[in-house]
């Protein structure tokens, strides 16, 4: 067994799509999903000899990648000289971030691409409390938001019927040592009573004009180049913390520095998105992130024909030949391309894009369900530390995705907090600290397990701990809690990256070096780098960053995933020896075109839905 200490893949976890009922009969079950070679089947012997397309990673660009040129027609040869898939984009369990941060640590060649992992792990793992693969922990935690381009190709593949998601409605910012749920429907505008009316009509108005921006280009052009806090402050007369709210909250930017179109265009996309399935915006995938959207992918590529090869490692390629050279002895000749991730580069390649961006990064496992942060029914919670919140006087915003047992991403009882800044150099650390301690404070004061009253203690005037009579609400800056939060996991690193952050996402931030005929960083070795994973939160990257890899290899991206399953159960069929075993009633007409809301919190996609 290639990967031994794993969390089950997602063909283990959903059942065959006929399976016996209690009383013996064939009983309808969901859509089966196809085995990985590598982690259900075993791997293939041989190394094609001749193939279309090599990619080598599979992240979850890759994987989209990989899944479009193998519908479109291209024979691939998929590989990662990991043991397990995702690459950077990887869910892992806390025993594989052991390896992982052990083995990023022992790196010591250039180009870095992560650096400075420092990992704790409560003792409660090793003797038995917690199981390792319980928890899936994400390299890089992405929200999806209802209305983007990778949902829409979700449906269009079908990929979505390979994974499972959840909503997410709760938005906190943290402001004046609180953290403020996000006000964003029309209910909870005119409802809201801390707002005076006049803030609510300007907030109403703004929600009305940000819809359609682009058509009212009169109002905006003239702060095209300034920041949108003073569009906010100036045509719609809205106070600091409405303008936080929508620069932070609703637009997940970074700082205060957004420009207005691209501001105007973030907002736009959490407006838009919302309610588009329900009354929330955003999604994710349960079990993990984009781990398990890699995997999806890479189960589509392999339906439709690809080859599979986990613990491969490409050493050369030779473009005079074409002809790329494994680790294992094999190889096979490319009649396209080879595209690579940079953390999956051959040795002594000098081509490789340069990394200068950094993404500070903080994981947490933690004793507490934090349900107190979650909306009535969900599992996850945002949010958001604006700039010059925190003690460490912040000048990027610090964003956290929380995520719950209900998540299938930890065990009851415990909760997962991802933050994250772009911050460059130590201040970073310094403000994912100062973050974190903010979190704990928050989630003391506001944690139904503090009953009564002298559970709180004030220090005096004279230093002395006294008894402590105020109620929860308070501000708690002189208060020192009995109860502490106790870690199961803390992982830190730095992140590095290619692609710049971003206020909205444009294929240029991908292909950096135009002139040339391969992508950034490539020379005359024939060899497309995929870019790393961005600071950015949600997957807004993705899709355009594989349309434009597509469009170098085939030459257009008219025909990215245009697929037409109507006609196609046969031909999926042929290409199951690929995968190994195939059930026959894997293919089966879906006419159900709504989204069913499983164990009251999971959103499944059924049939082929347009966004």
């Amino acid at each position: 067994m290639l990967n031994a200490e794993r969390r089950p893949s997602m063909a283990e976890r959903r059942p065959s799509f006929f399976s016996p009922g209690p009383d013996g009969s064939i009983q309808a079950s969901p859509l089966v999903v196809p085995h990985l070679a590598g982690i259900e089947d075993p791997l293939p012997e041989t190394t094609p000899e001749k193939v279309d397309v090599v990619i080598a990673g599979t992240g979850l660009i890759e994987s989209i990648l990989s899944a479009a040129l193998a519908w479109q027609g291209s024979s691939v040869l998929h590989i990662d000289s990991n043991n397990y898939y995702g690459d950077t984009w990887a869910t892992m369990t806390i025993d594989q971030i052991k390896n992982w941060t052990e083995k990023i640590n022992e790196e010591t060649s250039e180009p870095k691409f992560y650096k400075d992992a420092k990992l704790y792990v409560s003792g409660l793992v090793a003797q038995g409390k917690y199981k390792s693969k319980n928890f899936g922990i994400d390299l890089s935690p992405k929200i999806l938001f209802a209305q983007s381009d990778l949902l829409s190709i979700l449906i269009k593949s079908r990929v979505h019927q390979y994974l499972e998601f959840q909503s997410l409605s709760n938005f906190h910012t943290f402001e004046n040592d609180n953290f403020e749920k996000l006000t964003n429907t029309k209910q909870e505008i005119f409802t809201d009573q801390t707002l005076p009316l006049l803030t609510k009509r300007n907030l109403m108005r703004f929600i009305k004009f940000v819809l359609e921006f682009e058509k009212n280009t009169d109002l905006w052009e003239p702060y095209a180049k300034k920041p949108l806090a003073n569009f906010l402050v100036d045509k719609f007369k809205l106070e600091k913390p409405q303008v936080f709210e929508l620069l932070f909250s609703l637009g997940m930017c970074r700082n205060l520095d957004t420009k207005t179109p691209e501001g105007l265009a973030r907002i736009r996309r959490f407006l838009t998105s919302f309610d588009v399935y329900g009354p929330f915006p955003v999604l994710y995938s349960k079990y993990g992130g984009p781990g398990e959207l890699s995997q999806g992918f890479c189960r589509s590529a392999a339906v439709a024909g690809a080859t599979y090869k986990l613990n491969h490692k490409l050493v050369s390629y030779d473009p005079n030949s074409q002809t790329a050279f494994f680790e294992d002895g094999s190889r096979a000749r490319v009649t396209e391309k080879v595209v690579m991730s940079p953390t999956q580069h051959p040795p002594n390649s000098g081509n490789i894009p340069d990394q200068k961006y950094e993404v500070h990064r903080l994981t947490c496992v933690v004793e507490k369900d934090c349900s107190q942060w979650f909306s009535e029914g969900e599992n996850a919670a945002m949010v958001v530390f604006p700039p010059d919140s925190l003690s460490s006087g912040n000048r990027e915003s610090v964003q956290v995705l929380i995520l719950g047992s209900g998540a299938e991403v930890c065990e009851p009882g415990t909760s997962v907090w991802y933050l994250s800044t772009i911050q460059q150099g130590p201040q970073g650390n310094l403000d994912l600290d100062a973050a974190l301690d903010a979190m704990i404070t928050s989630i003391l004061r506001e944690s139904s397990e503090i009953p009564e009253d002298d559970d709180l203690v004030e220090i005096g005037a004279n230093g002395i701990p006294l008894v402590n009579s105020v109620k929860l609400g308070k501000s708690f800056k002189e208060l020192i809690f009995k109860e502490q939060v106790n870690f199961i996991m803390k992982l830190y690193y730095t992140q590095y990256t290619s692609t710049p952050p971003f206020d909205v996402v444009t294929p240029d931030l991908f292909d950096l070096n135009k002139s040339n005929e391969f992508m950034p960083g490539a020379s005359d070795n024939g060899i497309l780098y995929t870019p790393l994973p961005s600071g950015e939160i949600s997957y807004d990257e993705v899709i355009t960053a594989a349309k434009l890899l597509y469009e170098k290899i085939v030459g257009s991206d008219d025909d990215f995933f245009d697929i037409d399953f109507e006609n196609d159960e046969q031909d999926i069929r042929n290409n199951a020896t690929n995968i190994g075993t195939f059930d026959e009633n894997a293919i089966a007409d879906d006419d159900d075109d709504d989204i069913r809301m499983m164990d009251s919190e999971t959103v499944e996609f059924a049939g082929e839905m347009e966004i």
